[in-house]
C-alpha cells in the first residue's frame, strides 16, 4: 500500500527517476496494478502522456514476461489503447507492438480496437501508424472488408469515420472516408450514415454557427486561407489563444464542408422515395371519408396487383435522408451541395407523404425554403403535394417541432409574429383551390394555424401588454419631468419684467425645443401605448399592427429620453456658460451616456420589429416602381433583414 501512495504521487508529479526506482522494489515491476481499476503502472504512465518514461518502464519488463504486456484494466483497455489517445508517444506503441503483437487487434469491454480509439480521440499521428499496422497484417486490399471489421467498427456498429464525424474531426475524417470509401455507405446501431451524422451537425458549417456576428466576421475574414507552418519556436513566443481558436474554428468549417462534398458525391439515399401519388383532389367539405389516391385513381391497378397491395398493407419505415436531415437542423451547406450535384433529389418524399417544402415550413427553416423556391419547374410540383394527412405546405405553417419552440426564447409576440409572415408568404405562393383545402383532421390551414397558435397567442397578449404598461409608466414620468422643467426655467424669471433672465443665451433655445420635443415625444409614445392596450388582439393584429405600435412607441420614448438629456445638458450649461469648451463637450457626452445605454438595450427588440418596416417599404417601391431602379436602398434594406433572419432562425 505503500508502495502505491507513492508510485501514485511520483507519476503524478512526473518524476521518472523515483518511478523507475519503485518499480525495481516491486516483484511484477511496471506491469504492478496500481489503482483501484486495474490500471498498471504502464497503465498510468502511457495515460499520462510520458513518452521517455513509458519507453523506459518498457525496457524493465523481461521479454519472457511480454505476454503480460496484455493486461486489461477494468474497461478492457490495454497499454497500446490508451496509448492511441496521443500523438506523443507514437514511438512507445511502436515499442508495445514490438513486444506484444497481439495487441493490435485486442479489444475493450465496447469492442473498441487501439486503432478505433486513436479514431476516437482525433490522433491523426497515432491513427496512420496504426493503420499501417494493420495493413501489413491484413495486406493492402481495401476489399477485405469483414476482416477489417475487427479493427474498423465497434460493438454497436459504429465505424472510425462515424465516430471521427461525431468528435468532429473532419480532417480524420477526410482521410479515412479517402481510403476507405465502403465505409461511407456503413451504418451505425441507430442505421445511420456518416452523411446522416454529418447532416445533424449545421455548427461545424460557417452559417450554421451560432457565434456572433463579429465573431463570424474573424472567423471568415482573419483567419487564413492557406496552411501555414508554424515553427516550435514561434508557437512557444507568439502563441495568442484567440487567433488560435479562430484559425481552429475556420479549418473546422472547412474541413466539414469538404466532407460533406466528398460523403454526398457518393450518396444516393434520396433515390429511395416514397410514391408520389397523393390526394388525387383538394377537398374543400367536411363531408365523407379521407380522400386519397387509391380512390378514383389507380384501383384496378391496387387490386389487381398482389405486391402493391402487399407493400401498402405494410409500414415500412424510410430512413430519412441526409437531404432531410440536414433541412430540419438547418444545415444550409449541406443541403445546397446535394441540390448542386443530384437536382432531383429536391423531389424525395419522406415515410409520411411530406417533400422538402413541407420539412422546411415545418422546423422553420427560411433559407432552405429561399433556396428551394428559386428552383422555379420542380416547384410547380412541390407545391401540389399533400402528405398523408392531407396537409398542403400551407398547413405545415400551423405545425411546428417541439424542439424549435423550446430553442427559441424570443418573445412570443414576435415569435407570432414571424409565424404570421410564414403564413402570409406561403399563401401567396400556394396553389389557390389548396387553401381553403381541409386535411384528414377536418382543418383548413387557417384554423389549423389558430388552434395549434392559442397559447402562443395567449403568451404573445400578455406580453404585449406587460410591455406597454411599463414603457407608459416612464414615458408618464418623463412628460412629468418635462412639463415641470417648462415652470422652472434655468436662472428664473426677471422679477420685473416676468421674462427669463438668460433668454438672450444661444442655449436657452436649444433648453427650450428639447423640453417641448421631449414632452411631445413622451405623450405621443404614452398614446402610442394605450392604442397597444386597447387593442382588441386579434390574431391578424399580430403580424403589423401592434408591432408597428410598439415599434413606434419604443421609438418615440427613445426620442424622448434623447430630447431630456439633450435638455438637461443645455440647462448645466447655461448655468456655466463662462466656463473653457472642453467642458460643454464632457457634459454633453455624459448626457448621452444613458440614452446610448437605453437604445442599445432596445436594439435586438428594434431589428426584430423591423420586419413590419419591410412590408411597408415593399409596398412603397410597389407602389413606386421607377424609384426601385435610382435607389439601391431597397436591396440594401432587404439583405439586411434576410441576414437578420437567418441569424434568428439559428438560435
Amino acid at each position: 500500500m505503500r508502495h502505491n501512495k507513492e508510485l501514485y504521487a511520483a507519476l503524478m508529479s512526473g518524476d521518472e527517476r523515483k518511478v523507475i526506482e519503485l518499480c525495481r522494489q516491486i516483484p511484477e515491476g511496471p506491469l504492478h496494478i496500481l489503482t483501484i481499476h486495474n490500471d498498471t503502472v504502464l497503465h498510468m504512465a502511457t495515460y499520462s502522456k510520458q513518452k521517455e518514461l513509458v519507453l523506459n518502464l518498457l525496457k524493465e519488463v523481461p521479454e519472457n514476461q511480454s505476454d503480460k504486456l496484455t493486461h486489461q484494466n477494468e474497461i478492457g483497455n490495454t497499454i497500446l489503447q490508451e496509448a492511441a489517445t496521443s500523438n506523443r508517444i507514437v514511438p512507445a506503441a511502436e515499442e508495445m507492438l514490438r513486444r506484444a503483437p497481439e495487441l493490435l487487434s485486442m479489444r475493450n469491454r465496447n469492442g473498441e480496437t487501439a486503432l478505433f480509439r486513436a479514431a476516437r480521440f482525433g490522433k491523426n499521428d497515432m491513427f496512420r501508424f496504426l493503420d499501417d499496422q494493420v495493413n501489413k497484417i491484413l495486406g493492402s486490399d481495401h476489399g477485405r472488408e469483414a476482416d477489417r471489421k475487427a479493427f474498423y467498427h465497434r460493438n454497436d456498429n459504429t465505424t472510425i469515420l462515424h465516430i471521427s464525424i461525431l468528435n468532429e474531426y473532419f480532417d480524420l475524417a477526410i482521410l479515412i472516408a479517402t481510403k476507405y470509401e465502403y465505409l461511407v455507405s456503413e451504418r451505425d446501431g441507430d442505421n445511420m450514415t456518416a452523411l446522416q451524422l454529418l447532416a445533424c451537425n449545421p455548427s461545424v458549417f460557417k452559417c450554421g454557427s451560432k457565434h456572433g456576428f463579429l465573431k463570424r466576421r474573424l472567423i471568415n475574414s482573419c483567419a487564413p486561407t492557406e496552411d501555414t507552418t508554424v515553427t516550435a519556436e514561434d508557437e512557444s513566443c507568439c502563441r495568442v489563444p484567440l487567433w488560435e481558436a479562430i484559425q481552429n474554428q475556420k479549418q473546422k468549417c472547412e474541413s466539414a464542408l469538404e466532407l460533406a462534398k466528398f460523403l454526398i458525391e457518393r450518396d444516393i439515399s434520396w433515390e429511395a422515395t416514397k410514391t408520389a401519388i397523393d390526394q388525387s383532389k383538394p377537398k374543400i367539405h367536411k363531408y365523407g371519408g379521407p380522400c386519397s389516391a387509391s380512390q378514383g385513381q389507380g384501383v384496378d391497378e391496387i387490386q389487381t396487383d398482389p405486391t402493391s397491395l402487399e407493400i401498402s398493407s405494410s409500414t415500412v419505415k424510410i430512413a430519412e435522408t441526409p437531404l432531410f436531415l440536414a433541412t430540419k437542423s438547418g444545415c444550409t451547406e449541406i443541403v445546397e451541395e446535394i441540390l448542386k450535384m443530384y437536382p432531383q433529389a429536391v423531389e424525395h418524399i419522406d415515410d409520411e407523404g411530406c417533400n422538402i417544402l413541407h420539412v422546411a415550413i415545418k422546423y422553420r427553416q427560411i433559407q432552405i425554403l429561399d433556396i428551394v423556391e428559386k428552383m422555379e419547374i420542380p416547384m410547380i410540383r412541390l407545391l401540389r403535394k399533400i402528405d398523408d394527412n392531407g396537409n398542403s405546405i400551407l398547413h405545415m405553417v400551423g405545425i411546428i417541432a417541439d424542439d424549435r419552440r423550446v430553442e427559441d426564447m424570443r418573445s412570443p409576440a414576435l415569435l407570432l409574429q414571424e409565424d404570421l409572415l410564414l403564413f402570409e408568404r406561403v399563401n401567396k405562393i400556394s396553389t389557390a383551390h389548396f387553401i381553403k383545402h381541409f386535411n384528414s383532421e377536418g382543418q383548413t390551414a387557417e384554423k389549423l394555424f389558430a388552434e395549434n397558435n392559442a397559447k402562443l397567442r395567449a403568451d404573445a397578449k400578455e406580453w404585449l401588454k406587460r410591455t406597454a404598461e411599463n414603457c407608459s409608466i416612464i414615458a408618464v414620468l418623463i412628460a412629468t419631468v418635462a412639463f415641470t422643467a417648462a415652470y422652472t426655467i434655468p436662472g428664473g424669471p426677471n422679477e420685473k419684467t416676468g421674462y427669463p433672465i438668460l433668454l438672450s443665451q444661444s442655449f436657452f433655445v436649444v433648453f427650450t425645443i428639447t423640453d417641448v420635443l421631449s414632452l411631445a415625444f413622451a405623450l405621443t409614445s404614452v398614446i402610442t401605448f394605450l392604442s397597444i392596450l386597447t387593442s382588441p388582439f386579434q390574431l391578424k393584429d399580430f403580424k403589423r399592427s401592434l408591432p408597428q405600435r410598439l415599434m413606434l412607441g419604443v421609438t418615440l420614448l427613445i426620442l424622448s429620453v434623447s430630447m431630456m438629456m439633450l435638455a438637461f445638458a443645455a440647462t448645466i450649461i447655461l448655468m456655466i456658460h463662462k466656463k473653457e469648451q472642453w467642458t460643454k463637450v464632457a457634459l454633453y457626452s455624459v448626457a448621452f451616456l444613458p440614452v446610448t445605454i437605453f437604445a442599445f438595450s432596445y436594439l435586438p427588440l428594434y431589428l426584430l420589429l423591423m420586419k413590419t418596416f419591410e412590408y411597408s417599404l415593399k409596398k412603397i417601391w410597389e407602389a413606386f416602381p421607377r424609384c426601385s431602379n435610382i435607389v439601391p436602398l431597397h436591396s440594401w434594406i432587404t439583405n439586411s433583414f434576410k441576414c437578420h433572419e437567418s441569424q434568428a432562425t439559428t438560435k
